[in-house]
């Protein structure tokens, strides 16, 4: 379908310490392409250029055949371009279902709209909260959707972050270390919902995971990131047998 996702020759240095070095990289539309590497590869400093958080010191990226280099990261969100975060960065004192409802923007944060347009108003938080409902029931939520965020446990709040990327019209998830904190059965939840929206949604996934088990299930292509470059790109059965990766980022953990 062609690359949704191109970095071209980006670098990044932050002071004397250069993060990214000439990186390029290529994320086809409906992968689920892996982004792995040794702690300090740059992997998510990578991931905050892509999303507009830092600009890079050169080079370009582009989305979707449009330059966005210096595009801020809100603007990228209403784009379609959305990233999560390893520590879920839920709305603690909010239920689960709010948390949701609070993704799309709406006509009553505008308190004209407020005083003048009530029905409006109505209509749309009905619409947002009934679509909050069928996103809730798709991660697997909905027996704690009344529950307050912050009583969630580590796994119920990635897939609570997973949902609100549901609440917009997403086309390319970012997703930073989901697995992280997640025990095994609430992960392969996690799996089974990555799959179904990329395959009954069309979305496209960039995943960073330290899980090889993760990597393997759900990733093809693997990029392997090394002092800010890409050091080799195929599929987890060949970065596991690539002698130079096995060497010098996996050791004894590669098996």
């Amino acid at each position: 379908m062609g690359s949704i996702i191109e970095v071209r020759q980006v670098n990044k240095a932050f002071g004397a310490l250069q993060v990214i070095n000439d990186c390029s990289i290529q994320v086809e539309e409906g992968s689920i392409t892996g982004l792995i590497g040794p702690n300090g590869a740059g992997k998510s400093t990578l991931f905050n250029l892509i999303a507009g958080t830092f600009a890079p010191d050169s080079g370009r990226i582009h989305f979707a055949g449009e330059d966005i280099t210096a595009v801020p990261s809100d603007q990228l969100f209403h784009r379609g371009l959305l990233r999560t975060f390893q520590i879920a960065q839920e709305f603690s004192h909010m239920t689960a279902l709010e948390n949701l409802m609070m993704v799309p923007p709406q006509a009553g944060e505008n308190i004209f709209n407020t005083w003048l347009r009530p029905a409006l108003v109505h209509e749309q938080e009905l619409h947002v909260r009934q679509k909050a409902m069928d996103v809730i029931e798709f991660i697997g939520l909905k027996h704690v959707r009344n529950e307050l965020a912050g009583n969630l446990s580590g796994g119920q709040k990635k897939l609570l972050e997973l949902g609100r990327t549901m609440m917009v019209n997403a086309r390319v998830v970012l997703l930073d270390e989901i697995a992280a904190g997640v025990n095994r059965t609430l992960l392969q939840d996690l799996i089974r919902n990555i799959q179904r929206l990329n395959q009954e949604m069309g979305y496209t996934f960039l995943v960073i995971e330290h899980d090889m088990d993760m990597i393997a299930q759900l990733c093809n292509p693997v990029i392997v990131l090394a002092q800010g470059s890409v050091m080799v790109e195929g599929s987890i059965e060949a970065i596991q047998n690539n002698q130079e990766v096995i060497e010098a980022y996996f050791g004894n953990d590669a098996h």
